[in-house]
């Protein structure tokens, strides 16, 4: 993630700002600027682009989930009859169903969800990777089910670019104690998102012979009975001595699943990576936006990822908090996150 600044005063400030800190100009996040622009009153003379920092104000304005998810992103105005429907940002219109507006809980946690996958559609764009919409696609566009098993059955999981989560799961003791059951020593909502979303971009990015002889070599089968693998893996557990070849436990259950974590993986460090250097903590090569490509490229991020995950966890341990990233990467992981870092590479716009 980025480091944002107030076009108008420089004041440093959050992805989530709406308004600066300092001198209170209103705010809109751009994600085709990846930059806070300032929403102005005043009629601009430019005509293509922000090089000021600012938006005309009769064009754009804060998307219509403003109050219901704090979503801080830009919409234009569309020209059109006043109440014919919301009109919603890049991340907000990929949501498809969330909880009625009767429900305080369930929309307390819908807010935490969209503030979470505003930063994963902000890395994907950022890694140019291609976001189709159901808009586009009706059968395998992407969109997200955003629903609380405290209401209805809710099973967080992908299917045919449908990404259902469990709003549950913004509920802190109930992410705390579902961690604690299933032994995982990491579990958050965009954790979710970005595993998720791995399974969609499989669709997407093992699209050949090539690329899924690849992947068969590395993870196994992706069509192999998932059913049958589910019950092995909770009846049977872990095989022994899976950390070798694993970046997780849930990662030994089936190629899929394997390749989602490892995905969700490659999300965490490209993005943790891309913040350490906005801030100074990691060479600017680091950055999303100044991607290494080729196998040198790969090679080099891991070298830099190393000691920054070694350095963050132990400033964790320092206040007294787990480790951030409690993970060990041994070569199998590394061969098998190559191959998503390339795809992705192969497929970004």
């Amino acid at each position: 993630m980025r480091d944002f600044t107030c076009p108008n005063c420089g004041q440093q400030l959050a992805f989530e700002n709406s308004v600066c800190l300092s001198c209170s100009s209103p705010l809109g996040f751009s994600l085709a600027d990846r930059a806070l622009l300032v929403i102005s009153d005043a009629t601009l003379g430019v005509s293509n682009g922000h090089p000021a920092g600012e938006v005309d104000g009769r064009v754009f304005r804060l998307c219509d989930n403003l109050h219901v998810a704090q979503c801080n992103w830009l919409v234009q105005v569309p020209n059109r009859v006043p109440d014919s429907g919301p009109v919603l940002c890049e991340s907000c219109r990929l949501t498809r169903t969330r909880p009625n507006d009767g429900d305080a809980a369930g929309m307390r946690a819908f807010a935490e969800a969209e503030a979470a996958k505003r930063r994963l559609i902000m890395e994907l764009t950022e890694l140019g990777l291609p976001i189709v919409g159901r808009d586009q696609n009706p059968q395998s566009g992407l969109a997200f089910d955003l629903l609380s098993s405290a209401t209805d059955k809710v099973t967080t999981g992908h299917k045919n670019g449908v990404i259902t989560l469990d709003l549950a799961e913004a509920n802190d003791p109930h992410r705390e104690q579902l961690r604690i059951e299933m032994d995982e020593p990491y579990r958050t909502l965009l954790g979710h998102f970005r595993h998720e979303i791995g399974h969609y971009y499989f669709t997407v990015l093992v699209a050949d012979d090539d690329a899924l002889q690849r992947f068969r070599d590395l993870f196994g089968d992706p069509f192999a009975d998932y059913q049958a693998a589910l019950n092995r893996h909770y009846d049977e557990g872990t095989p022994p001595n899976w950390e070798a070849s694993y970046v997780s436990s849930y990662a030994t259950m089936h190629a899929a699943e394997d390749w989602a974590e490892t995905f969700a993986h490659y999300l965490h460090i490209r993005d943790t990576l891309d913040t350490a250097a906005a801030f100074g903590f990691a060479p600017a090569g680091a950055t999303l936006d100044r991607p290494r490509v080729g196998r040198a490229g790969f090679d080099r991020f891991i070298e830099l990822w190393l000691p920054l995950a070694w350095a963050l966890n132990m400033v964790n341990r320092s206040m007294g908090h787990p480790d951030l990233y409690p993970f060990v990467l041994p070569d199998p992981v590394l061969e098998k996150m190559r191959l998503v870092h390339e795809l992705c590479g192969a497929a970004a716009n």
